[in-house]
């Protein structure tokens, strides 16, 4: 048992996780719910705005293969803090190239900025890991819903922003300046990274491991399910406020409660998620949830109704919410092979949340917004006759996720 003072350490550390993923999904959700007036701003056509996501999200695919090394080289400590610096330095660029009309310059910003996002990212969750070992306990679902709570406050005062007239300069730079300075404070309580072995001999047997995993069909199975999950989340996040605007002709903090009002439903069903699972199992949950994300999204995406469009929303988030965090539980049911299928499956779906988004931004300029998002159906359905591949292997205990 560890002792008092221990304990306390390890709490202090869970709250530093906690919050560095909160500030995460803040600086994200900042920028996603000023989309609309990134847009008016450099009049760009949606395909425009597409290619834009697209660099971006280059930026975050390149930073994840090489983030692993960094992270053993420094720790995570010191990734999240250089990666936190470079997402606000590569966002604060973005912002001034908005303000000078150049959407080359946005791009450039843009994609340094993602690349800090990605490495923040699997820093913050690297240090999440230690801090569950430490505990004995899987608390990974509440991190990920500190995230969402910072997404719900990014678009909450994205929305207010918008609202009240605030310029983009202003809205993003206080938040930046916010996020750098809380971030330095936050990572003081991580914990140390534990000692791991650079034996050459072991390196080669994980390589191999980590190759034979590809080619498993349970893991890529298991990997489409979070591709679904990930597409459906990652479309909201790009898509969703611009869909609001131009689908039903509204102002753009309209657009911008679309946003919240995702965001909020995804935040409450992540933080029932632990109840629902316990209570339900697995599968069950998983079904429930992409059912959700079906009929929320064509919901939202075929009526015409505003406030019906918003109902549909709110069970959109309803179904993104859980298909990560559970497909990464079903990757790693087998602790001897969970590192190399967890990075099968982490690959497939954050290629899915970063690069697909900007794809539907290319269809979008030739069907429209709202239209465009429905193409989102075709993973979901598939990933439902796929959701057996999740169940819990007989050898486990219980359905944790």
């Amino acid at each position: 048992m560890p002792t008092t003072v221990d304990t306390r350490r390890v709490r202090l550390a869970a709250a530093s996780v906690f919050a560095v993923f909160l500030l995460s999904g803040a600086t994200f959700a900042s920028w996603a719910s000023r989309l609309p007036a990134v847009r008016d701003a450099l009049e760009l056509a949606p395909d425009q705005m597409g290619v834009i996501l697209f660099v971006g999200a280059c930026g975050s695919l390149l930073s994840l293969p090489l983030t692993g090394r960094v992270i053993g080289a420094i720790g995570a400590r010191r990734t999240v803090l250089a990666a936190s610096g470079l997402a606000v330095v590569g966002m604060g660029l973005a912002v001034y190239g908005v303000t000078l009309g150049a959407p080359v310059l946005v791009a450039v910003g843009l994609f340094a900025s993602m690349m800090g996002i990605g490495s923040w990212d699997m820093g913050m969750n690297f240090a999440g890991t230690v801090v569950e070992r430490s505990l004995s306990r899987s608390i990974m679902p509440w991190f990920h819903a500190g995230f969402s709570v910072g997404a719900v406050l990014g678009a909450a005062g994205g929305t207010f922003a918008s609202r009240h007239g605030i310029g983009l300069p202003v809205h993003l730079g206080v938040v930046l300046v916010v996020v750098l300075v809380a971030v330095i404070a936050c990572v003081r309580g991580f914990l140390a990274d534990p000692v791991e072995s650079h034996d050459d001999d072991a390196g080669t047997r994980r390589g191999g491991r980590y190759a034979r995993a590809w080619l498993e069909g349970r893991t890529l199975l298991i990997g489409l399910v979070v591709l679904a999950a990930a597409l459906t989340e990652g479309a909201a996040n790009d898509w969703l406020a611009l869909a609001v605007v131009d689908g039903f002709g509204v102002t753009n903090d309209v657009g911008a409660l679309g946003f919240t009002v995702f965001v909020v439903a995804m935040t409450v069903m992540r933080f029932g998620g632990t109840w629902l699972l316990d209570r339900f199992g697995r599968l069950a949950v998983l079904r429930l949830c992409t059912a959700l994300a079906i009929v929320g999204l064509a919901v939202f995406g075929l009526v015409d109704d505003l406030p019906l469009a918003m109902a549909g929303a709110v069970l959109w988030g309803f179904g993104a919410a859980l298909g990560f965090p559970v497909g990464m539980s079903a990757a790693s049911d087998e602790p001897a092979h969970a590192a190399a299928r967890l990075s099968v499956v982490s690959t497939i779906g954050y290629t899915a949340f970063l690069l697909g988004p900007p794809l539907l931004g290319l269809l979008a300029d030739h069907v429209g917004y709202r239209t465009a998002l429905l193409a989102v159906l075709v993973p979901l359905v598939a990933s439902f006759f796929a959701l057996g591949a999740a169940a819990p292997r007989p050898a486990d205990t219980h359905e944790q996720a």
